[in-house]
């Protein structure tokens, strides 16, 4: 009903920039939050940043200064400019929506795209 498709992870040198994208179709009333999260190899999923409807932002401490996410809400699109990438920032990365599918009620949906390889690396 909806799906999540990420674009644009990939290699990069440590120091180098990275932007990624997701777009949200389907069934869509509107998106409450969109954002990211990152999954390393043997590490719990985490939260790299969100945005609200409202326009406020959350960023976990160790991305603070260095990713920004942005959302164009025409194209119901989430960005995330990845800018002093480190080693540690290799992940599968993971679009997120909170989404409410129609008119009838204010139910919130949970969302996740498949994921986008993030690799840093010299």
């Amino acid at each position: 009903q909806v799906q999540l498709v990420e674009s644009g992870g990939g290699l990069v040198q440590p120091g180098g920039s990275l932007r990624l994208s997701c777009a949200a179709s389907g069934s869509i009333f509107s998106i409450y939050i969109m954002g990211w999260f990152r999954q390393a190899p043997g590490k719990q999923r985490e939260l790299v940043a969100t945005l609200n409807s409202d326009g406020n932002t959350r960023y976990a401490d160790s991305v603070k200064g260095r990713f920004t996410v942005s959302r164009d809400n025409a194209k119901n699109t989430v960005y995330l400019q990845m800018n002093s990438l480190k080693f540690e920032d290799t992940a599968v990365y993971l679009c997120y929506a909170a989404i409410r599918r129609d008119s009838a009620g204010a139910v919130l949906y949970n969302y996740w795209g498949q994921g986008t390889q993030v690799t840093v690396s010299s």
